[in-house]
Formats: C-alpha cells, sequence, structure tokens
C-alpha cells in the first residue's frame, strides 16, 4: 500500500483527536439574556441561584489596599491554631515570596496543617528553595494542572484564584499575587495597585468549599471536621454570595454573574479590572444600559502601565464601538492597577480574581464574592475616584484618529486574546 496513505490516515486521525478534545474541553458560549423591573438590591437570591451559590448573611468585610494587605494576611496567618489553607496563580521568588513561605513554615513546623496549591505555570518561578523549605517543614505543597502528556487536555485551563482560609473561620479574597512587585502603595511603575478583603462570617465556609474543589482534584485528599468547617457564628451584617463553579456544558457562573449585573443596573457600573477585554455581546449590555441612564465607567491601566501591554492593545480593538455605545473609558498610565472591582448602583459589588476578559469566564478556575452592602460599594468607588484622578479619559473623536501601527497591532493581538 502506497505510503503516503498511511500519513494522511496519522494525519486525519490526529485531527480527529484534536477535534473531540476541542469539543469536550470547551464551555457553550450562548448569548446571555436577562430583564426585570427590581433593583440589584432585592435580586440577590436570584444572582446567588443563577451563578449556582447561596447568598449568606452575617459577613463582615475588610478592604485592605496595595502592600497593607500582606500585613494584614501574614498576621492572620501567623494566630492560625488548625489549619492555613493557601491557593494563588502568581509567586515568584523573591523578598515576599521569601516572607509569606517563612510564615507558613512557621505554622507547619507549629503542628498546624498547611495546604499550599499553586498555579503549574502561574508559579514556576516560586523557587525551589522556598517550595523545598515549605515541604521539608510539613506543608503539604501541590502544583496545579502541571504541564505533562496527562494533563494535556486541561493545560489551557489554569488557577487564577487567590484565596486564603485560615483555621476555617477568617478568609482573604481578591486580586494580589506573591510577587515582589505588589508590595509598597503604588508609588510608581515597579509598585502595583490591588484590592483584596478579609473576610469573617457564614461566608467562609463557601471559600474554603472553593480550595477543597481544586485541592480534592488534584491530590484526593478531603478534609473534615471543626478545625477546617466549624459553626461559624454571625461577624456582621453584610450578604455574600461566592460565585466560582464551571458547570459542564453550560456558562461558567463568574460569566453569568458580571453579564446578569450589568442587565440589571439602574443607576451605575463603575469597573475596575486590569485586563478588560468585554465579547461583543457584553459590549451590547453595557450599551443598553447607557440607553436606561445608566452612568458606565470603566478604568484600567494603559500600555504603558500595564505588565502586559499585548492585553490593553486586544482591548483597544473595541473602544471605538464601546465609545459609541455611551461607556466612558479610563485609562492608569503610572503603573498596573491590578484590582477587579465593580460597583453596580451604589449598594451592590463584585470582587475577587476574575479579569474582564473571555480567559477569566471561560476557561480560568476563578472567585468572585458578589456583596450586598452599600458601604463597601462606596468604599470601592472611592478607591476608583483616587486612581482616576490620574487617568486619561479615552474621547471618541481622539481615539478614531490614532496611528495606522496602533490600530493594526490591536487587531491583530485580538485574534489571540483568548490565549493571553
Amino acid at each position: 500500500m502506497n505510503p503516503s496513505f498511511w500519513v494522511w490516515l496519522a494525519f486525519g486521525i490526529a485531527a480527529l483527536l484534536v477535534l473531540v478534545i476541542w469539543s469536550i474541553k470547551r464551555h457553550r458560549a450562548p448569548v446571555l439574556t436577562v430583564k426585570s423591573d427590581l433593583s440589584i438590591d432585592e435580586l440577590v437570591p436570584s444572582l446567588s441561584g443563577l451563578t449556582l451559590g447561596t447568598a449568606v448573611g452575617g459577613n463582615s468585610v475588610e478592604v485592605f489596599e496595595n502592600g497593607a494587605f500582606f500585613d494584614a494576611l501574614l498576621e492572620t496567618i501567623g494566630r492560625a491554631e488548625h489549619s492555613v489553607h493557601f491557593e494563588t496563580f502568581l509567586w515568584k521568588e523573591g523578598a515576599l515570596g521569601q516572607r509569606v513561605a517563612d510564615a507558613l513554615t512557621a505554622q507547619a513546623r507549629a503542628g498546624r496543617q498547611v495546604r499550599v496549591l499553586l498555579d503549574a505555570v502561574g508559579s514556576k518561578l516560586a523557587g525551589k528553595d522556598a517550595v523545598q523549605q515549605m515541604r521539608d517543614a510539613g506543608c503539604k505543597v501541590k502544583f496545579f494542572h502541571k504541564r505533562k502528556l496527562l494533563n494535556v487536555g486541561v493545560l489551557n485551563d489554569r488557577d487564577h484564584r487567590k484565596i486564603v482560609i485560615v483555621d476555617g473561620r477568617v478568609a482573604f479574597v481578591g486580586g494580589h499575587c506573591i510577587v515582589d512587585e505588589w508590595l509598597g502603595n503604588a508609588e510608581d511603575g515597579k509598585h502595583y495597585a490591588d484590592v483584596s478583603v478579609r473576610l469573617h462570617g457564614p461566608i467562609v465556609h463557601s471559600v474554603q468549599s472553593a480550595f477543597s474543589e481544586n485541592w480534592g482534584g488534584e491530590t484526593g485528599e478531603l478534609f473534615v471536621g471543626n478545625e477546617f468547617f466549624p459553626k461559624l457564628e454571625p461577624a456582621g451584617e453584610t450578604e455574600i454570595h461566592a460565585v466560582f463553579l464551571k458547570p459542564q456544558g453550560s456558562a461558567p457562573a463568574v460569566k453569568i454573574l458580571h453579564h446578569t449585573v450589568i442587565c440589571l443596573a439602574r443607576k451605575r457600573i463603575w469597573i475596575q479590572n486590569p485586563y478588560f477585554i468585554p465579547e461583543p455581546e457584553a459590549i451590547d449590555a453595557f450599551g443598553e444600559a447607557v440607553k436606561r441612564g445608566v452612568d458606565v465607567r470603566v478604568m484600567m491601566p494603559s500600555t504603558s502601565g500595564s505588565d502586559n501591554p499585548m492585553v490593553q492593545h486586544a482591548g483597544h480593538r473595541n473602544f471605538e464601538k464601546m465609545l459609541k455605545c455611551g461607556v466612558r473609558l479610563f485609562e492608569y498610565p503610572h503603573t498596573l492597577l491590578h484590582q477587579k472591582a465593580m460597583t453596580v448602583d451604589g449598594v451592590w459589588s463584585a470582587i475577587g480574581s476574575s479579569n474582564f476578559d473571555d480567559r477569566s469566564f471561560e476557561t480560568n478556575d476563578e472567585i468572585t464574592l458578589a456583596i450586598k452592602d452599600a458601604a463597601l460599594a462606596g468604599q470601592l468607588d472611592a478607591i476608583f475616584e483616587k486612581y482616576v484622578a490620574r487617568c486619561d479619559e479615552i474621547k471618541l473623536e481622539k481615539w478614531r484618529k490614532r496611528g495606522l501601527w496602533h490600530k493594526l497591532k490591536d487587531n491583530t493581538v485580538y485574534v489571540i486574546n483568548e490565549l493571553l
């Protein structure tokens, strides 16, 4: 038989396998629609139900900005009595990484159960010495979706969450990474801005559940008992639900949440996000919100402030359409604004690890807290106003006149935006 026959047969089988893997792994992406005359603070049970969670009251939320977050984090870890669960996407060797490794090492040596889950891609530069130090002390350190043949179908699925749970009683959620640039106070281009929150109350169980999901998937280990899921008394008056699930064959919960609240907003939507690349249906939803009289503003870093200018160029591709819709766009040129926060109508907020792009909404493992609390929304809006005062607002007429090279980069990079 002609040898070329076998070559073509092998090529055909390989192509078929690629198609099968893609079909199995891809998330269906229906165009989401929702209509309601109720205000968003009346729809918390609906939002939590649609995103496969349950809203719980009785919580307290503390906001921490920039490097001050790590003082609170390490102090809380230092007071652990039973367990510390630590999950992050990005950890690089450096002064901050060593501080965190030392804190976790000390607790493991004191007899606490310490579990550390690092994304295998984002934390590939964590440093062998720090990882080995933690393991030698008794920390269980695992890497999510390591690069190996058995993981070929999930190599594009990354763990982008940043969560810490101490004794099952206090949790941290937000955008902070374990990299030296997150120290300081965003005072220059070498120090980034970010926002994370500390939680007390029943919502901590939900954050613990999110950690358990990926820890169990990587190790098979399940943890039970009061050291991990204690009875949690009310610690405040804030109602929260955690959004993190990616059901097979359906839109991920974080995507449903963000799209739904855009459709429900009645007064204003203020977004702070470092990687803002909305899909066409989201842009249409923003446009409909503006038609309803909603004040829609988005603040993000410029290419000069970003740690990944290609992402900003991908986002630029649809700026003109958004500006025509009436969305106000602001770029911060001084450093990376890494906070992922959105407020709606001054009463509701979303904060967590999710970027406003398809990689977060369709592929990554993320966690976003949906929070009904006017005071918290006010705090996040104040952070928005602090940075927007030093932003450049993008105006439609000037934007249309940007150079051909700029436009070429925008359109070229947008083609691969889901891989950035």
